[in-house]
């Protein structure tokens, strides 16, 4: 299911290939095999992109296919913004974990091992899905480098929920409500909820779980401030925090190329704002972008919403 990094990912325009400050992404993203016997990424903050090429989550839960492909799109869009990390900086392309067949659970578990093994090199994971699904192979590789007894706390940027229940099946819309199941020491915070976009039921669900959340409507108004204030409230119950953002939060016409489309989603600005404060926390330590479905989407236009707001975790990680 793992598949090496390739440069034909990283190729674009050059403006200088001597002056640094003329860069670009394409220019100083290294690869990195995760099944050679590398050594630890050294000094200078380090991340790991790793790609989930997977929608096997969203076919069932009756989604659009098409996420799958998202992370080689990404990547290419990446590749052509300007580069403005520090100079000690160190960005890895390590390759995709991808779902055989209808092998989700599988794939989900070789991502987990991907992301633990990016943490024990001293690598921050950036994780390019997929479907939503993509955030249970994330969880899996966090607990597994942390170990049982620390505390970690989930924010999902997100117009649902995603806490169906799973008695049958897991999919896109279920991995919350089995990590919340299966694990005592996790903590879970949405943000950009929908009603419209959830029943009354998964609002109950959220209810009995003791899920906090934040509507879109409190998101989209100029005043954010309360918004920050739950965030904060949130994050200093746990030890860690997790992040993961699901595109389909945004409103459809900035971004039409998800799974789920949301005519009354959240602004990228606003998005960007809510990254950038929360990958700014000491205790975050990773992160993923999920549902950008590049076959439904018009000009690219959610493809570079992606790369970019991966371009604005790598630039505020822990400032």
């Amino acid at each position: 299911m793992y598949i090496q990094p390739s440069s034909n990912h990283w190729i674009g325009r050059i403006d200088s290939e001597t002056d640094p400050l003329s860069f670009r992404f394409h220019q100083q993203v290294k690869l990195m095999d995760l099944t050679a016997d590398t050594e630890e990424a050294g000094a200078g903050q380090s991340f790991g992109l790793i790609g989930f090429r997977c929608d096997e989550g969203v076919i069932r839960n009756r989604g659009r296919r098409g996420a799958a492909k998202a992370p080689e799109e990404v990547r290419l869009a990446i590749a052509k913004l300007p580069w403005h990390l520090p100079p000690n900086a160190n960005v890895f392309d390590t390759g995709d974990i991808e779902c055989v067949g209808e092998n989700m659970e599988e794939a989900q578990a070789e991502l987990g091992k991907a992301v633990s093994s990016l943490f024990k090199k001293g690598v921050t994971p950036v994780i390019i899905g997929g479907g939503h699904e993509t955030f249970y192979g994330h969880y899996l590789g966090v607990r597994e480098y942390l170990g049982p007894e620390a505390s970690v706390g989930i924010i999902n940027i997100d117009a649902h929920f995603d806490m169906r229940p799973y008695d049958q099946q897991t999919s896109s819309g279920t991995m919350f409500k089995q990590i919340l199941d299966q694990d005592q020491n996790c903590g879970y915070l949405a943000a950009g909820i929908q009603k419209l976009g959830n029943t009354a039921a998964l609002f109950e669900t959220a209810r009995k779980y003791n899920v906090s959340y934040i509507l879109e409507e409190q998101l989209s108004s100029a005043e954010t401030a309360g918004a920050l204030k739950q965030i904060d409230d949130f994050a200093v119950q746990y030890d860690t925090l997790i992040l993961t953002l699901c595109t389909d939060a945004i409103i459809s016409s900035f971004a039409p190329g998800v799974s789920a489309p949301s005519p009354f989603g959240l602004d990228p600005k606003t998005v960007r704002k809510l990254v950038r404060y929360i990958v700014s926390k000491d205790k975050t330590i990773s992160f993923d972008v999920c549902e950008v479905n590049p076959s439904f989407d018009e000009g690219k236009k959610t493809i570079a919403l992606a790369a970019h707001f991966i371009k604005e975790a790598l630039m505020n990680f822990n400032k």
